[in-house]
């Protein structure tokens, strides 16, 4: 459990490090993304989960 709870918090780290650098460019990417259509966000999402599930994995053999 403690191992999971450093995972998590890793993750918040690195997924707030841009939001707390870059705040401007952040609202401009964010508002490109809308434009992207919901196929493709869909097919990025799922290529991630997949890459993480493998990443995991190994991680874990």
């Amino acid at each position: 459990m403690k191992f999971f709870l450093c995972v998590i918090g890793l993750v918040l780290i690195i997924e707030g490090l841009p939001y707390f650098a870059f705040p401007e460019k952040i609202k401009t990417y964010l508002m490109k993304v809308q434009e992207i259509p919901d196929t493709t966000l869909r097919i990025l999402g799922l290529s991630a989960v997949i890459t993480g599930l493998i990443f995991v994995y190994f991680g874990r053999s």
